[in-house]
């Protein structure tokens, strides 16, 4: 294995990526729309003792992202988790890791998509209607930009990235003088059990950690760059959102669980009813890019899946680099559709959504890990954070209850269609074998979207 990895370090190119590129990327991966609206569902769940959660999952996260670091280091192929799945077990896990991504994106999308809204909602009025409508037009915004093959660029995605982290931190400094002690008595109101689903829900603002292993192989030296990064980058993330969560409750007090726009209303505090304008487009740029890279990156592997035998053969048009991925897009679009609709009209709000979406990640996690422990040396610091790692992704199965049930059922939808389809699926190396069919690649859209060279991917 060491004799084979040193061939590949000198066949391979040289990345350009330095470890404060890629500290900058993995920020941006996994600061996403989840920081400006699940405060507020958390504090919702468990009051001011959701700052524990934050706390758990920032701690928990750490160990997640070392292993990830580890096996991108170890392994710098554009696969990511789907590769590390295929190498470890095979073709049929790395298949059944493509479906858990692809199906998870519609829900994410559409929760994402609301989070938008509700800024908008904030700063004009309407409540759900107008909520619901903006949701729908950054929806059909998005897909007609995929569509023709048009994507934000990957400078201006990696300014979004920018804009969130420069929004976060205005809101905090602007809104903290106006903090009080009293708003975090009682501290558990709904009890301690609380902290449980509300950490399942952040889940969400902390799906990413794996994102990075896309481009393990651009670093100048993913062996050293790449564990550099993700240390950076767990710090930085973790100041962030906790240092946000904690200015929701204190400034907010009560409030904050019934906020749809927590971050608006910070800086409302701060500058005054006119900042909700402010974060209401900061909200909807970050929601854009997000949107559009997931939507990008599904796209592109549901095409993948379909020419590796995974997924119907009639999805693969647009599989091969440059190609657009119509049809791909065309299922994904609807199905995010379909769920903001039924959402929109049960009134369940982005809530379940986010769940669903979470059960998935935690689901790829747990598989991602399990291969750390067969694929990382027996002995050594990656092993130690792996076993770790282990640990975390239990306690995250257990806070994600019957939420767990959709990845369960895409697991077995999967495997039946492989089966089924097992001619055909036959032909395929793997899924993991192919870049652009790297089921990762849909958690590790948005970093590839930041690389320094934003024509790398034109469709």
């Amino acid at each position: 294995m060491s004799s084979e990895s040193g061939e590949t370090k000198k066949s391979r190119p040289s990345g350009r990526l330095t470890a404060v590129q890629g500290t900058a990327m993995y920020v941006g991966a996994v600061l996403g729309t989840g920081v400006i609206a699940l405060p507020a569902l958390a504090a919702d769940a468990a009051g001011p003792a959701s700052l524990l959660a934050w706390l758990a999952l920032v701690l928990l996260s750490a160990p997640l992202a070392a292993t990830f670091a580890a096996l991108g280091a170890r392994h710098p192929d554009a696969g990511g988790v789907s590769t590390y799945a295929r190498l470890a077990f095979g073709d049929r896990t790395a298949a059944v890791v493509g479906w858990c991504f692809y199906l998870a994106v519609p829900p994410g999308a559409s929760a994402a998509a609301l989070f938008g809204g509700a800024y908008v909602s904030s700063a004009l009025g309407g409540g759900r209607t107008t909520s619901t409508v903006t949701a729908v037009a950054l929806m059909a915004v998005v897909t007609a930009s995929n569509a023709v093959g048009v994507q934000v660029t990957g400078r201006f995605q990696f300014a979004l990235a920018g804009l969130l982290v420069a929004l976060l931190l205005a809101a905090v400094a602007l809104s903290l003088p106006h903090a009080s002690t009293e708003n975090l008595r009682p501290f558990a109101p709904h009890g301690w059990t609380a902290i449980a689903p509300a950490a399942a829900l952040l889940v969400w603002s902390f799906a990413g950690w794996e994102a990075i292993t896309h481009l393990a192989g651009e670093f100048r030296s993913p062996a050293r760059d790449l564990p550099r990064a993700t240390t950076a980058a767990v710090v930085v993330v973790g100041v962030l959102y906790l240092a946000v969560a904690f200015a929701v409750i204190a400034v907010l007090g009560p409030g904050a669980a019934r906020s749809e726009a927590p971050l608006g209303d910070l800086m409302a505090v701060g500058l005054g009813g006119n900042a909700r304008l402010l974060a209401a487009m900061a909200a909807l740029l970050l929601t854009l890019g997000a949107m559009n890279a997931y939507f990008a990156g599904a796209a592109k592997l549901g095409a993948a899946l379909g020419r590796d035998g995974a997924l119907p053969a009639w999805l693969t048009r647009g599989s091969t680099a440059g190609e657009v991925p119509r049809r791909s897009l065309g299922v994904v679009s609807s199905l995010a559709l379909v769920s903001l609709v039924t959402v929109a009209l049960t009134g369940l709000g982005a809530r379940p959504l986010v769940l669903l979406t979470t059960g998935s990640f935690v689901t790829v996690y747990a598989v991602g890990v399990a291969a750390a422990l067969r694929l990382l040396p027996k002995r050594g610091k990656s092993r130690a954070a792996a076993l770790v790692a282990l640990v975390a992704v239990l306690i995250m199965l257990l806070m994600s209850g019957r939420y767990l049930l959709w990845p369960l059922a895409v697991t077995g939808a999967a495997l039946v269609y492989l089966r089924l389809g097992g001619r055909r699926a036959g032909r395929a190396t793997s899924v993991g074998a192919a870049p652009d069919g790297a089921a990762s690649a849909v958690a590790a859209a948005p970093p590839v979207d930041v690389s320094s060279d934003p024509t790398e991917r034109s469709s």
